[in-house]
């Protein structure tokens, strides 16, 4: 359902009056220069700004970006200029507002090259300015998602298709779980509206039947807490219809799928984390091998938590996610969460962070390596944010790969040299081939030796490998062999 400007008040409420004043100024030229716009539901065009507004104040929350979302619309579809923007608001909002615009350039592009172009610019402007160009993209891509259906059944599918294959992977890599799942959800009810009705049927009548056990392992955890004075906010959380569809599609059952609802405990600090985690084992028996610290070893996306699953009530199997708020802010917003968590130097903070994402490392390399922004736009779905496995390396830091990624993928992901001089792969624990093709969860050692050479073996492992990295990489390093 459309939020109204009355909804927007309401939720900013508490900002600075200094603040609400820029926000309704924002508003107010939006609504001037798209006087006279409709939307395809017949309904003032400015309904949408007011909409992508309200989602960046839920997500990012600072006062530029959500005045960059009432105006994001403006260079493209009025006659206001960047400079003009900037001289009436600030540098940053013009910046941001011009980041989210489509590329429309060069009118001998085609709609392809200039959609291509798009996402390219969105991609490079956040990995060299500001990464919240990208957050305010996926706010405006879930309204234009909620609306989808006032689009011609052609657009329809084309849209949702690239949502699935762009945006919604983008959400996940940038750690903003609330909209990569709502985007999935609609997206796949367009893509596939059979097979989303019949597995949110079968979802709900699951959580129908096991609901009221959850209700009671709810109280029960929590009166173990208070009699161990501990503070927790514990909510029930169902998982989304795209992520059961992935998940049979890779061969579980849904008998199998002990996270179709989980129970969500938020706890004051990390130290509360493991003793509420102590508690829940000494009431509920958990499930060797089902255990996960994502605290001490994060996701490559910033989330962090305790994953457990346990003998439940009547003998339901259910996971149980545990961290603090500030992990929990992090895990439904990503970055985005930022400023709700520090108090200054926020932006400093947040474009830091991004850079230490292996999303923004793998971004940077494709868009090195792809001068064309077609195969830029290729690389990037195909591989960047394509489904991925994960392992580790002897330290325990975790590695997102594509899957079927050798040996020799992982020693270039993490270094040039380390690819370069690669002579043994240890693989939990035991020696294979370099060319091993890794599986999740493999704990992978590299042995190197600076003198190595291999040069008759390493001429066919372009052929091997399936990352860009490591293509152009030994492309480069057979290249100065040749040389010597």
């Amino acid at each position: 359902m459309d939020k109204s400007m009355e909804d927007f008040l309401e939720l900013t409420q508490n900002y600075r009056e200094e603040e609400k004043q820029m926000m309704q100024r924002a508003y107010a030229l939006a609504n001037e220069l798209h006087a006279g716009q409709m939307r395809d539901s017949g309904e003032p065009y400015i309904i949408h700004p007011i909409n992508v507004a309200y989602n960046t104040a839920n997500t990012i929350m600072d006062v530029d970006s959500i005045c960059a979302a009432f105006l994001h619309d403006t260079l493209e579809d009025t006659e206001i200029t960047k400079e003009e923007l900037a001289q009436q608001f600030n540098s940053t909002i013009a910046d941001l507002v011009d980041g989210v615009t489509n590329f429309n350039k060069y009118k001998e592009y085609t709609k392809t090259e200039k959609e291509n172009a798009t996402l390219r610019k969105l991609v490079v402007l956040a990995l060299n300015q500001d990464v919240r160009i990208l957050l305010i993209k996926l706010c405006d891509k879930l309204h234009n998602m909620r609306t989808l259906q006032y689009k011609k059944p052609e657009k329809q599918l084309k849209t949702a298709e690239e949502t699935l294959k762009f945006y919604a992977p983008l959400a996940y890599h940038l750690g903003v779980y609330r909209i990569k799942t709502e985007l999935e959800d609609i997206a796949f009810s367009y893509v596939n509206p059979e097979r989303f009705k019949e597995l949110k049927q079968k979802r709900d009548a699951y959580d129908h039947t096991v609901k009221d056990d959850l209700c009671i392992m709810k109280e029960k955890i929590e009166e173990a807490f208070k009699q161990n004075h501990l503070k927790t906010t514990i909510k029930i959380r169902s998982k989304n219809i795209y992520g059961i569809h992935n998940r049979l599609e890779s061969g579980h059952k849904f008998s199998d799928m002990f996270d179709l609802l989980c129970l969500k405990v938020v706890m004051e600090d990390v130290s509360a984390c493991y003793q509420a985690l102590g508690l829940i084992h000494s009431k509920y028996h958990p499930i060797n091998g089902k255990f996960k610290d994502y605290i001490c070893n994060p996701k490559t996306n910033l989330y962090q938590s305790l994953h457990t699953t346990v003998f439940g009530e009547n003998g339901n199997l259910v996971q149980i996610q545990i961290r603090t708020e500030k992990m929990d802010k992090i895990a439904s917003f990503g970055l985005g969460a930022y400023w709700q968590i520090y108090d200054k130097d926020i932006y400093k903070i947040m474009q830091e962070d991004f850079k230490n994402c292996q999303i923004y490392k793998s971004l940077s390399q494709v868009n090195e390596i792809f001068e064309n922004n077609g195969d830029f736009v290729e690389h990037v779905e195909g591989e960047v944010l394509s489904s991925k496995i994960y392992v580790y390396s002897p330290r325990g830091d975790i590695y997102a790969l594509p899957i079927g990624s050798t040996a020799i993928d992982f020693a270039y992901t993490i270094h040039t040299d380390i690819g370069n001089q690669l002579v043994k792969v240890y693989v939990n624990d035991e020696e294979v081939p370099v060319d091993t093709i890794l599986k999740n969860k493999d704990r992978i050692k590299i042995v190197t030796s600076p003198t190595s050479s291999f040069l008759d073996i390493k001429k066919n492992w372009e052929q091997i490998v399936v990352t860009t990295l490591a293509k152009r990489k030994i492309r480069e390093y057979m290249k100065k062999q040749s040389v010597k």
